[in-house]
């Protein structure tokens, strides 16, 4: 059993395609991995601003953003989240 429930927010400023392949992608290494998490979509501007996002879609884990602008390749993916959960 897990200590932490690790939280990955992509931000969406417009309904974007790419968000939306870059969710489904994240929830497939997630299982793959087994790593649980929270995964969600921060739709409010106010809160996207906070962490100085400017493009999209981007990527936060546990509050740091690690991607702006593009979807990562899987493979870079999987490397950042089998990262997180080498740290529990």
């Amino acid at each position: 059993m897990y200590k932490y429930v690790w939280v990955i927010r992509v931000p969406e400023i417009i309904q974007c395609s790419l968000e939306r392949v870059a969710a489904e992608m994240i929830m497939s290494i997630l299982a793959e991995i087994q790593l649980p998490a929270s995964v969600d979509h921060v739709r409010d501007m106010k809160e996207i601003a906070r962490y100085g996002v400017m493009g999209v879609p981007a990527l936060l884990i546990n509050g740091k953003v690690v991607c702006t602008g593009s979807v990562p390749p899987k493979n870079k993916l999987k490397t950042w989240l089998l990262d997180v959960k080498d740290r529990l």
